[in-house]
């Protein structure tokens, strides 16, 4: 339990993504953290799940070409202008 205690009631206060409790009566700068949200955003702010979902697609669409021979040509000519631009940014 931390520095909780058994059988206390307590006030919790979130303040900034942080999660405080202080016991019922004592004086509000007693608070303690108990808590913190994590954001879990990426560089371009999109949620972490997001990201691990494209991962995923993009490693079953590798695999897919592996087999399928239309879907390896696309995949090539994706990684072709990719490269492209890269050195030629429009």
């Amino acid at each position: 339990m931390g520095r909780l205690k058994p059988d206390a009631a307590y006030v919790y206060e979130k303040t900034d993504g942080i999660t405080y409790a202080r016991e019922i009566g004592a004086d509000p700068n007693s608070r303690f953290e108990i808590g913190r949200d994590y954001d879990s955003r990426t560089w371009d702010g999109r949620p972490l799940h997001e990201h691990l979902k494209e991962d995923k697609l993009w490693g079953e669409i590798r695999r897919a070409a592996l087999t399928n021979l239309t879907l390896q040509k696309a995949l090539d000519r994706a990684i072709m202008i990719y490269r492209l631009s890269k050195d030629n940014p429009s």
